[in-house]
């Protein structure tokens, strides 16, 4: 039985689709720990105004004609999806204050009709702040993933982000970061910041090490070695000089870059002129192992930049789970696994590292495996059950508190008889 039964407002940065990223797996661990939770959980927005812009009306025909019943989530039906509807551009000097005040007005009709009841509200967006005390919460819960004050926006927007994000780190109940760089850059807003990275469902990815899982067919055709990366693709993340050195350096094999691509046609065509580049697209989280089991090499050609830095890569733990040889850039998670992982910090290294990994001795991949033992989702969710219990403990412990302070200045300010 879970220590934490609460309902809960799950209010997330990615909508729940076929890629599973932090939010998905805590998301469902909550609800499978306790299934008569309600949790309702709010994806993106649906952008009409950004729809308007690209000349489609596929945002619009949604929010007027769409089913008014909220759907829940495969496997769950305890968890109830709901994506908001955006109407004006942010940027208009009252788009975002209407935006958000319809939005709080959405949301609880979606609680009232999820039959949600006391529920913690758990933010992932930092732009959620203007929800605190709005929906009827009795526990605020701030997970913050990356530092997107770090990455490349209009200023007025990362001025908003750093306020937004440090007002909620200061009145959230419990705040949880997943990277070493994030706790140090929060502490001094919130004395009571826990870290906890992102996991893995090690059973899901067992068959890849002991070679038991037939690969995914889109693989099927692709010439060795098979270096592949999984995850977002875009320019803040990823070094696209030093993918294309790989391809160079590897003409007849396939690098693989599979997820979603987030970069622009410029970027998109660049790489493309690579014919053993393959930029996939999207798998389901549930054909992942199957396309993995394809790998030679798992490659992390991530930029070392201030954003990278506040990562907990999750495909990290699920690299160690499968067994499969890495090589990284120094990057916060795989640094920490010098003996596990292979790390180059420039092309010619990362290059060498690759040759080395492709005859790398078995025996490795059980080391892996071990390792990954210690980073499952189960162990994740006591951490933050635990964080939550915490924080409860704290805030009625401060109310105790003033209320004492309370009690005490009135009686020192009542007249003596």
């Amino acid at each position: 039985m879970s220590a934490v039964d609460d309902d809960i407002i799950f209010v997330a940065m990615e909508n729940w689709d076929e890629m599973w990223r932090r939010n998905q797996p805590i998301a469902a661990e909550f609800a499978r720990r306790v299934p008569t939770r309600k949790l309702l959980y709010v994806g993106l927005s649906i952008d009409i105004s950004h729809g308007i812009r690209r000349l489609s009306l596929k945002p619009l025909l949604r929010a007027l004609f769409g089913s008014r019943k909220l759907p829940t989530a495969d496997g769950f039906p305890n968890i109830t999806i709901f994506n908001p509807v955006k109407w004006l551009p942010n940027t208009l000097p009252f788009g975002q204050r209407f935006n958000r005040w319809r939005e709080r007005c959405q949301l609880r009709r979606a609680i009232k009709a999820a039959g949600l009841n006391s529920p913690i509200l758990w933010l992932n967006p930092h732009y959620g702040l203007h929800l605190l005390g709005q929906l009827s919460e009795t526990f605020v819960v701030y997970d913050i993933g990356d530092d997107w004050s770090a990455i490349k926006q209009a200023e007025w927007l990362r001025r908003q982000t750093i306020a937004e994000d440090a007002e909620l780190c200061r009145r959230a109940d419990a705040l949880i970061v997943v990277s070493e760089h994030l706790r140090q850059l929060k502490e001094g807003l919130n004395a009571r910041v826990r870290r906890i990275p992102n996991g893995v469902y090690v059973d899901r990815y067992t068959s890849i090490a002991h070679g038991t899982i037939p690969s995914h067919p889109a693989t099927r055709d692709w010439p060795r070695p098979i270096l592949a990366y999984t995850g977002t693709i875009h320019a803040e993340r990823v070094d696209l000089s030093l993918i294309e050195d790989i391809a160079r350096a590897f003409p007849h094999g396939t690098v693989a870059l599979i997820g979603p691509n987030l970069l622009d046609n410029k970027d998109t065509e660049r790489l493309r002129r690579h014919p053993n580049i393959q930029i996939t697209g999207t798998f389901h989280f549930n054909e992942m192992p199957s396309v993995m089991s394809a790998f030679d090499v798992c490659i992390v050609p991530h930029a070392v930049s201030p954003f990278t830095e506040s990562l907990s890569p999750l495909k990290l733990y699920e690299y160690l789970a499968s067994g499969l040889p890495s090589v990284a850039t120094p990057v916060p998670g795989f640094r920490d696994y010098p003996k596990l992982v292979y790390l180059a910090d420039n092309s010619e290294a990362f290059i060498s590292a690759i040759h080395d990994a492709l005859v790398e001795p078995k025996h490795l991949r059980a080391l892996r495996q071990a390792e990954a033992q210690h980073h499952s989702w189960d162990a994740r969710m006591d951490a933050i059950e635990s964080t939550i219990i915490a924080g409860r403990q704290h805030r009625h412990l401060c109310q105790r508190t003033r209320s004492y302070q309370s009690s005490s200045s009135a009686t020192t300010l009542a007249p003596s008889h």
